[in-house]
């Protein structure tokens, strides 16, 4: 399986706190059955002011640690990048990381604010796809706005936005509203992945197969499959890192 979204890189964000975290997160990735991570680690002004270059060393000090724990565990790097204006700027200094490419447009990882969807974001999303940039929504089932009101989420959907469903909120891991929009989420006609989003050992561990599983009593089998190998594959494509 392939995970386009998770939190191993140590010390840069609120994933893994030190070396040995991440490399305990590689591991039970691995033992999940996960043989492609894309290292994404919040890029969020104010709070964790990462940027490509800053994450480049970290990422590949941490594939090398890999190598040594002989952990076969695959890396690629990105970004978890929160909706902000700032967007703007970092994009003209070429300081976001994809996640690959897709028919043209370079795909980020974008997260809306956990408490709502920002008055304006349409316009910056606007902004990015004429700028052939096309969002993949991380974790949209864990909005508020979105849990008290499905529709919320479908003007992006119609503007060719991606998303990508947790893995763990189809089980109920982040509570029963996650639960639910996840589930009505997997219905939607729209290119979507399943991922992680795994910070820790603890209650947000690298599980996909679980999420798959789930995913598999609605979709049937190999449209489950699919969210976890098929369409991020096809995304990865498109990145120098997915051959590493």
């Amino acid at each position: 399986m392939i995970d386009l979204h998770c939190h191993f890189l140590p010390g840069i964000d609120d994933g893994a706190q030190n070396l040995a975290d991440g490399l305990a997160l590689a591991q039970a990735a691995v033992a999940d059955g996960i043989t492609y991570s894309v290292m994404t680690p919040h890029i969020l002004p104010g709070r964790y002011e990462n940027t490509r270059s800053s994450i480049e060393q970290v990422f590949k000090d941490f594939r090398l640690a890999l190598r040594k724990a002989r952990i076969p565990l695959h890396i690629g790097m990105a970004a978890e990048v929160r909706l902000s204006p700032d967007i703007v700027a970092l994009l003209s200094q070429d300081e976001v990381p994809f996640l690959g490419e897709l028919n043209g447009y370079k795909i980020m990882l974008l997260e809306f604010p956990h408490t709502h969807i920002t008055p304006g974001a349409d316009k910056l999303i606007e902004w990015l796809l004429k700028h052939k940039v096309r969002p993949l929504i991380a974790h949209p089932e864990r909005n508020q706005d979105v849990i008290r009101d499905l529709s919320k989420i479908e003007p992006f959907v119609e503007m060719g936005c991606f998303l990508q469903i947790t893995a763990g909120a189809l089980v109920g891991h982040f509570g029963r509203g996650p639960q639910q929009r996840a589930l009505e989420l997997l219905e939607f006609d729209v290119f979507k992945v399943l991922a992680s989003d795994a910070h820790n050992l603890t209650g947000r561990r690298p599980a996909l197969r679980e999420g798959m599983e789930a995913a598999a009593r609605v979709l049937g089998e190999q449209s489950a499959h699919d969210l976890v190998n098929q369409n991020p594959r096809m995304i990865l494509r498109g990145a120098v890192a997915a051959v590493a």
